[in-house]
């Protein structure tokens, strides 16, 4: 299994970190891992959210010496909601 991807948004207030796991994953192809680390609790709300919106899934929170590490996984793109 490859390394997951590493998204470092410690220091960073909500809504930073989940918009820099949601730019990281931008071009993902489904079942890539990344993994946010952040120090804001905030992410462990933000991010839950944000991957049931972008069909991802939640893998895992741990909380290390007071770093989350979020660990998520792409799902397959969603459909563009523009209509021409």
């Amino acid at each position: 299994m490859n390394q997951p991807i590493i998204v470092d948004a410690r220091g960073h207030r909500c809504p930073t970190p989940s918009l820099k796991l949601q730019k990281a994953m931008a071009d993902a192809a489904p079942g890539v891992r990344f993994v946010l680390l952040a120090t804001d609790a905030m992410a462990r709300i933000d991010v839950p959210f944000m991957m049931s919106q972008k069909n991802g899934r939640l893998v895992e929170i741990q909380d290390i010496d007071g770093v989350l590490h979020l660990t998520v996984e792409s799902g397959p793109a969603t459909p563009d909601a523009r209509t021409d």
